[in-house]
């Protein structure tokens, strides 16, 4: 038995690591704006419901660093949520920036499924210190449209990426609260890739061109938080995570550039982007309802209005000119995530959990874009755990995610889209979301 644990530990770190570090991009319909937050099956069981308060396992930690001094010893906790969006994209109108009528439908398959993983680690070094580190992707965003439909001047390919390395402390307060901090490493990506036009709808002699704007760089931040409880079966927490203020540098890869784009300096060259992802301030209360029943909320805010645009700006090329800044206008504004779920222990080996969340997305509709086309979303989830003799456990959970209707109205009144071209379309989505993890005390 010990064999087999050691063997299925093995492989789902391996697994996790390997998904982290290939490149991974997940999908922007598991959570509101471009974050993520399948970071662990135990909290995705009842919604996140009591994320910041819960005194079940390490996988807490992302929104509470306090919440380490879960460890019951050397423990290692493994998950990972396969998310499976679908999204109907309809158009009822393009046009290149001559007014020429563009057509083409969007793909079915414009978002794909995606592995999201997380390693937590605890070491407990103290009967009341514990050291943790953590492996997540807390933002992240892909869409894949090609060259051949209507809006390919606004976005053919979008990927951005943030994983996250964190190193932790976590205090017992004596027998009423924990006190906790990390401090990240983060290495993220954009790719932003679309067609260019040649003012003639795609039909000159040369027909459209092709760009590719790629990015990275490595930037830190930190966690903090603290949970208590009070009074014996009321456990409240606090975790607030910081921003993540990145400064990309890339290079711009173009093919077939029209002469009067070209004009204007559009040619490969260096480029850079100051942008930073959004801190999160999670509140969470668990209640314990008799011996077996526990009823959890969360509110948690991010602070998405430090979007206001991605703007990207170029060295000059081989030609000596600098060509315009690329813009993408977010305006976004802070949003609230509020869920509530309860979590039942049908027997000392098994647990159950259910919940209900609401996801409201940080976009303003005259804003809204084909790379962010984010609506208000919905969460019914379920979960359970099953504890093996020896102390390990295996979650599983399942999200349904139900996301408003929305439209991406982009009708040539910003002064972003003057090479972009209007674009009228609907979008319908969801998203399937499976959760699985490994929990194993040494």
């Amino acid at each position: 038995m010990k064999m087999i644990k050691k063997q299925l530990l093995a492989s789902s770190i391996k697994l996790a690591l390997f998904t982290l570090g290939s490149g991974l991009t997940a999908q922007q319909a598991s959570a509101a704006g471009f974050a993520l937050n399948d970071h662990s099956a135990t909290a995705s069981g009842n919604a996140l419901a009591g994320a910041a308060a819960s005194n079940q396992d390490i996988s807490f930690s992302f929104w509470n660093p306090a919440l380490f001094s879960n460890a019951k010893g050397v423990e290692l906790y493994a998950s990972g949520a396969l998310v499976m969006p679908s999204m109907d994209v309809t158009v009822n109108s393009a046009s290149d920036p001559g007014g020429n009528t563009l057509s083409g439908k969007a793909p079915n398959d414009v978002v794909n499924p995606t592995l999201v993983p997380s390693v937590y680690f605890a070491l407990p070094v103290t009967s009341s210190t514990t050291l943790g580190a953590s492996l997540n992707v807390p933002f992240g965003l892909s869409g894949k449209y090609g060259k051949d439909w209507a809006g390919r001047y606004h976005s053919a390919e979008t990927a951005v990426q943030d994983i996250a390395l964190s190193l932790s402390l976590a205090q017992k307060l004596g027998g009423w609260g924990a006190v906790g901090a990390s401090v990240q490493v983060h290495k993220g990506s954009v790719l932003l890739a679309s067609s260019l036009t040649d003012f003639s709808g795609g039909n000159s002699s040369s027909g459209d061109g092709y760009a590719e704007l790629e990015a990275d760089d490595i930037a830190y931040a930190y966690s903090i938080g603290i949970a208590l409880e009070p009074i014996d079966g009321t456990r409240i927490g606090v975790g607030y995570r910081s921003d993540v203020e990145y400064t990309f540098e890339g290079d711009a890869d173009y093919t077939n550039v029209s002469p009067t784009l070209a004009a204007l300096g559009v040619d490969e060259a260096y480029l850079f982007d100051e942008l930073s992802f959004p801190s999160v301030l999670t509140m969470s209360l668990e209640q314990d309802l008799g011996e077996r029943l526990t009823l959890g909320a969360t509110a948690m805010k991010t602070g998405w209005g430090v979007l206001d645009e991605m703007r990207i700006a170029f060295a000059p090329g081989d030609d000596g000119i600098k060509q315009p800044d690329s813009v993408l206008t977010f305006n976004f504004e802070d949003q609230w995530f509020y869920s509530t779920g309860l979590t039942y222990e049908y027997s000392d080996q098994l647990t159950l959990r259910g919940g209900y969340a609401q996801d409201n997305s940080p976009a303003k509709e005259a804003y809204r874009s084909a790379r962010t086309p984010d609506g208000d979303r919905q969460w019914v989830s379920l979960g359970g755990s099953y504890k093996f003799a020896g102390g390990s456990e295996l979650t599983a959970a399942y999200t349904y995610v139900m996301i408003d209707d929305v439209s991406v109205v982009r009708d040539g009144s910003l002064s972003e889209d003057a090479s972009r071209g209007k674009l009228d379309a609907d979008y319908e989505t969801s998203a399937n979301v499976f959760s699985l993890a490994y929990n194993m005390s040494f």
